[in-house]
């Protein structure tokens, strides 16, 4: 039997593309999850892991919805095989139950694996040519240096926090923390 399985990581992302890539793979059972690949449980995956049998063929879309580290990724398929279940990814073109299968399998879960340090370390090389032009990350501070000199103005001439908060167009958290 062919059991599909497709995980997105964010609540707002949608599993449409992945479920219709199952179902033209001729998948009979479909598992899925909306949760960040580094979680420790996925749901669906844990009721695949059950429903699959001897015999049986986990096919998802692309290896990264699967796990996110080469030895996550290699222990999932070890433990697939010793249970006689064989593993495809559509996208991937990997298919365990032939040699070369497996090792292709290996190499695509390293790149997968490097793709995602590389990202990582170009973010932090991003983040830290900004910090070294004087940028910070985060949204811009509501209250800039002009509006928080006013309100500790209004605040000290005895206006309430309320009206202060309200004229300036923050809330009173927002003030309080920027006259603090």
């Amino acid at each position: 039997m062919l059991v599909g399985y497709a995980r997105v990581s964010t609540d707002d992302q949608n599993l449409d593309l992945q479920l219709d890539a199952l179902k033209a793979a001729g998948c009979e059972q479909l598992f899925s999850d909306k949760v960040t690949g580094a979680a420790k449980t996925k749901e669906g995956l844990v009721e695949a892991f059950k429903y699959l049998r001897e015999g049986d063929t986990l096919i998802v879309w692309k290896l990264d919805r699967l796990g996110r580290t080469v030895k996550g990724l290699v222990e999932l398929v070890e433990g697939f095989q010793a249970r006689g279940v064989q593993f495809k990814s559509v996208t991937d073109s990997i298919d365990t139950s032939t040699a070369a299968g497996r090792f292709f399998f290996h190499v695509m879960a390293a790149l997968a694996e490097m793709e995602r340090e590389l990202i990582k370390e170009r973010t932090r090389a991003g983040l830290n040519a900004a910090r070294a032009r004087g940028r910070l990350g985060g949204r811009k501070p509501k209250m800039d240096f002009s509006k928080v000199e006013s309100a500790k103005q209004l605040l000290n001439s005895g206006m309430l926090s309320k009206d202060v908060a309200r004229n300036l167009g923050v809330s009173r958290a927002t003030l309080y923390r920027a006259i603090a």
